[in-house]
């Protein structure tokens, strides 16, 4: 039943994959009304699985799989200011993040799957290794909550130099191509170099968020596709929140705090035992309060820069 399982989630993702490629990928830039659309597409397909998820193994498994979604998207969220910080940085033209968007999704498919099934094998092996991993989700919530997150150095980035002074690079972007021939050679274009630094920024926040699924579950199979599905929904929620996320200024303090409520958890789990709906409902309430704070605050501040700036082209 199980690997019957596997087999359908492979074909849906890649059902899914295959539509962005042949049908959304060939629309350049991608609306926020389009974007929006997609979103509910891939949270419908969250939930239905999670309905045979239900149907197969029952309630308490499909609602750790919905707390483990809701988390991972949660966690997520801080990828999309990021991705915006370096696609404005390298002046990536809205019509070609679709596709290193794309391309970087399926790096992530793949680099992700490493980490979780490494992650639940270490488990099996030594369960101590929970504190560990307690330990590096709770110091990331601390040390956003303390300190905040400034704005990465992208220039000083060490791979990013690296690939400058090792890879033979084209000065402007050669259309929606990651690599040309010139002179003979084969030479990559910036659209790939903006590729790797996304690529590269999810397994930095992987390293944050798969540990904090391990405080939910240690089954491989509900960590990977809640993670999977998160990954999916928040590439199609970037293009409806490019423009505003700035405007979200207490969301990541809502997820640091998440964090640091499942580092806690992992920390005390055998004095303690959090159901998946309370760490839903938890979850939820802290980033519904961020949220709503963010909003408010915009609109008691409406001179504030971040609260002013306009939604991007293509609404």
């Amino acid at each position: 039943m199980l690997a019957g399982f596997w087999i359908g989630f492979a074909i849906l993702v890649a059902a899914a994959l295959i539509f962005d490629l042949l049908v959304m990928g060939r629309r350049g830039a991608i609306t926020v009304r389009a974007s929006l659309l997609m979103t509910a597409g891939y949270v419908t397909l969250a939930l239905a699985f999670g309905a045979a998820v239900w149907a197969w193994r029952g309630s308490e498994a499909a609602l750790t799989f919905y707390a483990a979604y809701v988390l991972e998207e949660s966690l997520s969220l801080d990828n999309i200011f990021v991705f915006l910080l370096i696609f404005e940085h390298f002046r990536v033209p809205r019509e070609y993040q679709h596709r290193v968007l794309l391309w970087g999704i399926l790096g992530a498919l793949v680099l992700r799957a490493a980490f979780i099934f490494a992650g639940v094998a270490l488990l099996h092996r030594a369960h101590a290794v929970i504190y560990l991993f307690g330990l590096v989700v709770l110091a990331g919530g601390l040390r956003i909550l303390l300190r905040g997150e400034a704005a990465p150095d992208l220039e000083s980035n060490r791979l990013l130099r690296l690939m400058r002074r090792r890879l033979p690079m084209t000065p402007d972007y050669r259309g929606r191509a990651f690599f040309v021939r010139e002179g003979g050679r084969l030479v990559a274009t910036p659209l790939f170099a903006v590729m790797v630094m996304v690529e590269t920024t999810d397994l930095i926040f992987a390293l944050d968020s798969i540990p904090a699924i391990f405080g939910l579950t240690r089954d491989p199979f509900i960590i990977y596709t809640s993670n999977v599905f998160a990954i999916l929904g928040l590439r199609a929620l970037y293009f409806a929140l490019a423009g505003v996320v700035e405007r979200f200024r207490y969301l990541e303090y809502g997820l640091a705090l998440v964090l640091v409520m499942i580092g806690l958890k992992m920390l005390l789990e055998a004095v303690i035992d959090i159901p998946p709906l309370v760490t839903i409902s938890i979850t939820l309430s802290v980033l519904l309060g961020a949220t709503a704070l963010s909003l408010w605050h915009c609109r008691a501040h409406r001179e504030d820069p971040d609260c002013m700036k306009p939604g991007r082209p293509g609404r």
